[in-house]
């Protein structure tokens, strides 16, 4: 091979993994996070935790990615190690369809179906399939689609690109004297891992040793030991992603390290133990590339019926290796917003999704613990509230800085504008909580420092609470459940709230001027009201931004201008609340 071919082949080998990135990419972004929320349900059904790692592997084509998530999910509390198990062996078999479908370039024979199903044939087909899905659409769905054909045709351009410019190599001694030489099967094996732990993909490595196979220098003999070396090479990927992990996810990571250990010790001790009393004939045979998809598939196959019944102690192995403290229950709390799902940035965004929702719980449950004290001060329920205002505001934090990460990846239309609502809607729920807190220092100084409010002035307090009480609800329902017609109700109630809190002020300012209430005691209850006021608007933002979402008004106010300009149904609900929480006249 002359210096032009070694450039031809490095050329092939750069678009290749790069076609592989490309696909594997857009089938994630495709898939909208799916696959993996398909994984994260996984039960302790070892079978078909199997199968779902195989398939999920087998869609994203990368056993590396699928076990990267894996990780994720153990450090994430998600997943227990013992439901990882299955998942990790199942993606070792579904990584075995790329190989078979790589094989598909050394294709031979003359008909027209035969030809017609070399890579040569149809990847350029798929290729202006792909670019005109791309160009001429305004669906992102199926430029998604797109880019998955273009990314196959890449692939396989590649492939066949690496295959011609090693071809010459059959001729060169050196060359049949190295792969010679990766008969020795410690040798092989080492080639094979160190080769997959640098590119960081198994999928990968078995291609290029398949292109390699179009010199017709490479043996079966040879091709075994790289094999099994690749797949350990590609543990490498899930042992640093393990770094800094909780125990329990270094131990998911070992599981995968020691699942092919084992796996490909006792495939190597039976083989070659069979080759000393059989001697295999096929050994010096040269291998190619459907040979080496066979090889991978019964490898990875029979590695997991052997040791999947034996996965329990796999498992006893990896808690051997880490060894379980007492403490290690307290350890830091499971993080949802994990680093490692930013691969994946579809399912990443679920993940913020999770935490939006469980941020807009929490503000829930302190209104209704601010609601519990307005009737009987409860020392237990405004440490709550404490509590919850200080986890929002370190949830917010974190939020905050994960979205910002996810922001830069490539995300659908869809994703992006849930960032973005995400982004402004907890602001919100966070603000919810802190006027939370400011109405129990409130609430303690009218119950604490006895200074009741009349009789008039407390009915009048309990009306905008359950008013702004119903607000939170119905927005707290929207944005959890989705519900659209809990949403469309927070407006006009907001509005209802708003004129309550105007009146309120001025019937208290009346009482102060009466002498009915003391002054202190009237600027206590107007920061209750005002509190509550703007409470009810932080929930009218969030409904706002729901309804904008979901109904492609990209302007976020847009909605609630249209709402109040001759809107029925806003009447309608306006008229309802108004006569609901109306005020009782002053005496």
């Amino acid at each position: 091979m002359d210096f032009f071919g070694l450039l031809t082949m490095i050329g092939g080998l750069a678009l290749f993994l790069y076609g592989m990135h490309t696909m594997g990419n857009a089938l994630s972004k495709l898939a909208g996070g799916r696959l993996e929320q398909i994984l994260e349900k996984a039960t302790n059904n070892p079978l078909k935790a199997v199968l779902l790692g195989a398939g999920v592997t087998a869609v994203i084509q990368s056993s590396s990615a699928t076990t990267v998530m894996v990780v994720g999910f153990v450090n994430s509390g998600i997943m227990r190690l013992s439901q990882a198990v299955g998942i990790i062996m199942g993606a070792n078999v579904g990584t075995t369809i790329t190989s078979w479908i790589l094989s598909l370039t050394g294709i031979e024979g003359g008909s027209f179906v035969i030809q017609l199903m070399k890579p040569s044939s149809f990847s350029p087909v798929l290729a202006l399939i792909g670019i005109v899905l791309i160009m001429f659409n305004k669906n992102e769905r199926k430029k998604d689609i797109g880019t998955i054909l273009i990314g196959f045709a890449v692939l396989m351009f590649g492939m066949e690109t690496m295959s011609g410019a090693v071809k010459p190599l059959a001729d060169v001694p050196q060359f049949t004297s190295l792969f010679t030489a990766f008969e020795n099967p410690i040798l092989g094996m080492l080639v094979g891992a160190v080769l997959t732990a640098i590119i960081q993909s198994s999928s990968a490595s078995v291609g290029i040793l398949q292109a390699m196979c179009a010199t017709g220098g490479v043996s079966i003999g040879a091709a075994i030991p790289v094999i099994m070396g690749q797949n350990i090479g590609t543990c490498v990927t899930a042992l640093i992603s393990g770094v800094g992990a909780s125990k329990n996810a270094r131990r998911a990571s070992l599981v995968h390290l020691y699942f092919n250990i084992i796996g490909t010790l006792l495939f190597m001790g039976i083989f070659y133990g069979a080759n000393a009393l059989i001697d295999f004939a096929f050994m010096s045979d040269a291998a190619n590339g459907a040979i080496i998809a066979v090889i991978h598939s019964v490898f990875n196959v029979s590695a997991t019926v052997v040791l999947l019944p034996a996965s329990k102690l796999i498992e006893k192995l990896a808690y051997l290796t880490i060894p379980e403290t007492e403490d290690e229950g307290q350890e830091e709390e499971h993080k949802v917003l994990d680093e490692r799902f930013l691969e994946r940035p579809a399912f990443a965004v679920a993940q913020c999704k999770t935490v939006a929702c469980d941020m807009a719980q929490a503000a829930e449950e302190a209104m209704k613990l601010i609601a519990f004290n307005q009737n009987a001060y409860d020392a237990n329920s405004v440490q709550r509230v404490m509590e919850i205002e200080d986890r929002l505001d370190v949830m917010q934090d974190e939020l905050s800085t994960y979205l910002t990460k996810i922001s830069i990846k490539p995300l659908s239309e869809k994703d992006s504008r849930a960032v973005s609502k995400f982004g402004r809607c907890t602001i919100d729920f966070e603000r919810i909580s802190d006027y939370a807190k400011g109405i129990v220092y409130s609430q303690k100084k009218l119950f604490v420092e006895d200074r009741q409010p009349s009789e008039s002035g407390a009915e009048d307090i309990r009306t905008i609470f359950g008013a702004t009480m119903e607000v939170v609800e119905d927005t707290v329902q929207c944005f959890v459940h989705g519900d659209m017609e809990a949403a469309l109700r927070v407006d006009p109630l907001v509005d209802v709230v708003h004129e309550m809190k105007k009146e309120l002020r001025h019937r208290h300012n009346v009482r102060v001027a009466a002498g009915e209430c003391s002054v202190e005691i009237g600027v206590t209850i107007t920061d209750i009201i005002t509190s509550l006021e703007r409470i009810a608007k932080h929930c009218s933002n969030i409904a706002e931004e729901y309804i904008a979402s979901e109904t492609d008004t990209y302007a976020l106010h847009e909605y609630a201008r249209s709402m109040k300009e001759g809107n029925e149904f806003y009447k309608e609900l306006y008229a309802e609340y108004k006569e609901r929480f109306a005020l009782k006249p002053q005496a």
